[in-house]
C-alpha cells in the first residue's frame, strides 16, 4: 500500500455490505480504500476489529493513486446509510 489509506466509519444500511471473504457484514463498520500499484481496493471491517474484508466488486484500476480518495468518498456515500 502506498501512502495513507482513506478510512471512514460507516453504518451499513439494510442488507449490509457484501464481502468476498465472509458474505454480508452489518452494523457499525470501518471502510478503508487501499492502493497497491495502480489498483484501488475497498475493504471493510467491523468497527474496532482486526480483520479486514474486501468489499465485493470494489476494485478499480487507477491512472493516478490520488484518485483513490475520490473512490473512497463515493463508496462511503453509497454504503453509509444509517437511516436505512
Amino acid at each position: 500500500m502506498t501512502g495513507s489509506a482513506p478510512t471512514t466509519d460507516i453504518v451499513a444500511g439494510p442488507g449490509g455490505v457484501m464481502t468476498d471473504e465472509v458474505g454480508v457484514v452489518t452494523g457499525d463498520l470501518t471502510l478503508r480504500t487501499e492502493v497497491t500499484g495502480n489498483q484501488a481496493v475497498v475493504r471493510v471491517q467491523y468497527k474496532d476489529a482486526e480483520e479486514w474484508y474486501t468489499v465485493t466488486g470494489a476494485k478499480a484500476a487507477l491512472q493516478d493513486p490520488a484518485d483513490a480518495e475520490a473512490i473512497h468518498i463515493v463508496v462511503s456515500g453509497i454504503l453509509n446509510r444509517p437511516e436505512g
